[in-house]
């Protein structure tokens, strides 16, 4: 007890109550779950969106693509649009099971395991990816270039001595019209990337309850979204400012070729969350519950 406790017992303690309530034993569990909680969703979020940003490098060199996107793109992902929703998870209120778990087996149970790099890399970032390469490609596509005639293109594409490179349909692009378009290849992805982490934010919410249980109480993290939206908008039309980041706007509906796999990490991560609570025990718990 720290206010009727002696001095010997408070030194021989693992634990002092400072106001000798033993029930603030309790709010102390389920503080500290909370926020061990909080920290992996956090986590979580942030692993994820480094799939869909070295994918574009690694598709430049392995396959000699024109490069997808720029490091300065990833830059303002990393230091502006991601920066604002991961720390928003502090905010996050607790999840309705917080205090029917188990204890946590601090052996195996650690803040980062091998589920969650998996779940974040391989299966949310995996999907982030297809949505980046689906707007780039359908990007080039509208502007002469097939996907199969972009492979090993990239030592021309960016050889500025070169004014007269031919696309899929004979028509020859100066250095700088190549430039100009590969600025909105980034642009694109850029926009791809921050609406799929929308649906990512709203999916890492909960570890295990359904998006529709948790609410959207947290108003920090929903001002996030507003945020990097106008952000991105931002980056992406401001005269001067999309010059200097390397970054190009787009056509709309290019742009909206995002949502479909927004919608598909927000509708996978519910029926895998389905599976978890419904399932505890079986396959999709052992493998993605993290």
């Amino acid at each position: 007890m720290g206010i009727a406790g002696t001095d010997v017992s408070k030194q021989a303690a693992d634990m002092i109550l400072l106001n000798d309530n033993f029930a603030s034993i309790v709010t102390g569990v389920e503080e500290g779950r909370l926020i061990f909680d909080n920290l992996k969703k956090s986590i979580a979020y942030t692993l994820t969106s480094n799939i869909p940003e070295i994918t574009p490098f690694m598709s430049y060199v392995l396959f000699g693509l024109p490069l997808p996107m720029s490091i300065i793109a990833i830059l303002m992902i990393d230091l502006g649009t991601d920066l604002w929703p991961a720390i928003s998870f502090a905010y996050e209120v607790p999840e309705s099971d917080i205090m029917q778990r188990a204890p946590r087996n601090p052996i195996h149970d650690k803040l980062v395991n091998k589920r969650l790099v998996m779940f974040s890399y391989m299966q949310i970032g995996a999907i982030q990816a297809c949505a980046g390469f689906t707007t780039y490609f359908v990007l080039m596509m509208s502007n002469g270039w097939f996907p199969q005639d972009l492979i090993n293109l990239s030592e021309q594409w960016d050889n500025k001595y070169i004014d007269d490179l031919e696309d899929s349909y004979g028509q020859q692009w100066s250095y700088e019209s190549r430039k100009a378009l590969e600025s909105c290849c980034y642009g694109t992805f850029f926009f791809t990337i921050v609406v799929t982490q929308w649906a990512d934010l709203f999916a890492s919410k909960t570890r295990k309850n359904s998006l529709v249980m948790q609410g959207l109480e947290n108003q920090v993290l929903n001002t996030s979204v507003i945020f990097t939206c106008f952000l991105a908008t931002f980056v992406l039309n401001t005269p001067f400012v999309n010059e200097v980041l390397g970054v190009q706007g787009f056509r709309l509906e290019i742009g909206f070729l995002a949502l479909p796999f927004a919608f598909a990490i927000g509708l996978y991560d519910e029926f895998r969350r389905f599976f978890i609570r419904n399932y505890p025990g079986g396959y999709i718990y052992k493998e993605t519950f993290y």
